[in-house]
C-alpha cells in the first residue's frame, strides 16, 4: 500500500533511481563481473529474444561457452532455465548475480537482452557491453514512454552508454575470446538494422566499428526469403542459408545473429552448419505435436502486437487450414491501450473463430481489456456466439478452442509464448500456455 502511494506521488524519474542504486550495489557485491566477460547487448522493438536464442547456438557451435539472459530463458553453459519472472531485465541485483555465476563457470561470452524500459530504470548500468545490437525499431510501448520519440531515445541512450564505456583489456577475458580479438583493447562495436528509418543516432562516433544488416544493402544483407514446410531458405549476401525455423521475420533474426557471430570471428562454414540444425525457439511458433493425432495443428506463439501476429499468419497460411481458431487477449499494466483495438481488428479479419481471454492484466480491469478487444472484433463483423466469444478463464478458453477444432484446422494461442507466469493484481501466478494446451488436448473427446 505504502509502496503504491509513494509510486503515485513521486515522478517516475525519481522513483526509478532506486533501480540505479540496486544496479550499483549488485555490481559492487558481485565484484563487477562484466569486466571479465565479452558482453553482447541486444535491444529493439521485437526479435530480441529470438535473435539471442539463435546467436547463443551459433557461438556455441563455434566453440565458445555462452551465457544469455532474455525474455525466454536464463542460460549459462549447459544449464538453461525458462524465464519465470515475467521480466526481461531482472531487478535488484539479479543481473549481476547471473553475470558473476558466468564468470565463475568460465563462460566466454554473455548475451544480455536490454530493453528501453530497462534503460529508463537504469538496469543496464554497470553492465560493460562490448557489442550493442539493434534488431529493429517501430512504434510500440508508446504509452509507457510517452511518445515514439522518447521510446527511440531510450534505445539510443543504451547505444551511447555502451559506446562511452572504457575499453576492456583483452587479457581480462577468457583465452578463447582473446584469440579472436585483434587488438590489446577490446573494440566497441555496434550492429544496427539498416532497415530502421533514421538509424543514424545509433551509430555514435564513439564506437570503434559500426556494421549494418537488414533487407537493404549492407554488410549483411538478406534477400530471396522463402519458406516451406521444412523451414526458411534465403541468402545472406551471396551465401545460401537454410534453417528449420518458420516465419520470414526469422530470416531477419538469423541475419542479425550471423552479423554478431561473424564479428567474433565465427567462420562461414561454422555458421552454415549451425543454422541447419537450429533448435526451435520456445514459445515462438511452437507446434504442439499432441494435436496431430486429431488431424489439426496447434501453435503457441509469443506474438502480442499486430506486426508479429501478421508474421505468424503468413506461416499459418502455408498450412492451408480449413479454419483458424485463435485464442488471444491484450496486456494491461499501462501497456498500449491502442494495441487492444489493432490486434482485435487484425485477428477479427483473419481468423474464423476468435476467443478473447485474459492475458496479463497487471493492475488493470481484465474485463475492460477484453471488452476493448471484443469491440474491435465486432467492428469488423464478428458476432458474439457465432464466430467470437469472450472467455475470461484462459485455461477454459484454450480448452474451448481445442474442443471446436476439427481435422484440417489450426488452433493459435498467442500473447505469452513460453512465459512461465501470468501477472494478476501484483501477483505472479504460475502459467504456461504450452502446458495448458497439452492438457486440453489430452482430454479432447
Amino acid at each position: 500500500m505504502i509502496k503504491t502511494l509513494v509510486k503515485k506521488i513521486l515522478p517516475k524519474s525519481v522513483w526509478n533511481l532506486r533501480h540505479l542504486f540496486y544496479a550499483a550495489y549488485g555490481a559492487f557485491k558481485y565484484k563487477f563481473p562484466s569486466k571479465k566477460l565479452f558482453i553482447i547487448g541486444v535491444t529493439g522493438t521485437s526479435g530480441k529474444s529470438s535473435t539471442i536464442y539463435i546467436l547463443h547456438q551459433l557461438l556455441e557451435n563455434a566453440g565458445f561457452t555462452v551465457g544469455s539472459l532474455s525474455t525466454i530463458e536464463f542460460h549459462i553453459g549447459q544449464d538453461a532455465k525458462l524465464n519465470d519472472k515475467k521480466m526481461t531485465m531482472l531487478g535488484r541485483t539479479a543481473i549481476q548475480r547471473y553475470l558473476r555465476r558466468m564468470v565463475d563457470e568460465g563462460i566466454d561470452i554473455a548475451i544480455v537482452e536490454t530493453t528501453s524500459e530497462g534503460r529508463v530504470q537504469h538496469r543496464h548500468r554497470f553492465i560493460e557491453y562490448d557489442v550493442m545490437m539493434l534488431t529493429n525499431l517501430y512504434p510500440e510501448h508508446i504509452e509507457s514512454h510517452g511518445s515514439f520519440k522518447a521510446y527511440k531515445q531510450a534505445k539510443v541512450d543504451i547505444f551511447d552508454y555502451a559506446a562511452s564505456l572504457k575499453r576492456k583489456n583483452r587479457s581480462a577475458l577468457t583465452t578463447r575470446v582473446q584469440k579472436v580479438l585483434q587488438s590489446p583493447k577490446v573494440q566497441k562495436q555496434a550492429i544496427i538494422c539498416k532497415d530502421v528509418d533514421h538509424h543514424g543516432p545509433f551509430a555514435s562516433d564513439a564506437f570503434d566499428s559500426v556494421k549494418y544488416f537488414g533487407h537493404k544493402p549492407s554488410e549483411f544483407q538478406f534477400t530471396k526469403v522463402g519458406q516451406s514446410a521444412e523451414g526458411l531458405h534465403f541468402s545472406i549476401n551471396d551465401t545460401k542459408v537454410q534453417a528449420p525455423l518458420f516465419a520470414a521475420y526469422n530470416a531477419h533474426n538469423i541475419t542479425a545473429a550471423v552479423a554478431a557471430a561473424a564479428s567474433l570471428g565465427c567462420s562461414e562454414e561454422s555458421l552454415k552448419e549451425a543454422l541447419t540444425t537450429l533448435k526451435p525457439i520456445p514459445g515462438r511458433i511452437e507446434f504442439i505435436t499432441a494435436a496431430e493425432q486429431y488431424g489439426f495443428k496447434a501453435i503457441v506463439d509469443y506474438a502480442f502486437e499486430p506486426v508479429a501476429i501478421a508474421a505468424l499468419y503468413e506461416v499459418v497460411r502455408l498450412l492451408k487450414p480449413n479454419k483458424i481458431i485463435h485464442v488471444f487477449g491484450s496486456t494491461g499494466g499501462g501497456r498500449d491501450v491502442a494495441r487492444r483495438f489493432s490486434v482485435g481488428e487484425f485477428v477479427g479479419l483473419n481468423a474464423d473463430y476468435c476467443i478473447v481471454t485474459d492475458e496479463d492484466p497487471y493492475d488493470d480491469d481484465p474485463m475492460e481489456i477484453m471488452n476493448d478487444v471484443a469491440k474491435a472484433l465486432r467492428d469488423v463483423g464478428k458476432k458474439e456466439g457465432v464466430d467470437m466469444i469472450i472467455e475470461p478463464d484462459r485455461s477454459r478458453a484454450i480448452a474451448l478452442a481445442v474442443k471446436r477444432a476439427a481435422p484440417g484446422d489450426v488452433v493459435l494461442v498467442t500473447g505469452k509464448g513460453s512465459e512461465q507466469a501470468m501477472f494478476v493484481k501484483g501477483e505472479l501466478l504460475p502459467w504456461d500456455d504450452r502446458v495448458e494446451l497439452r492438457k486440453a488436448l489430452s482430454s479432447k473427446a
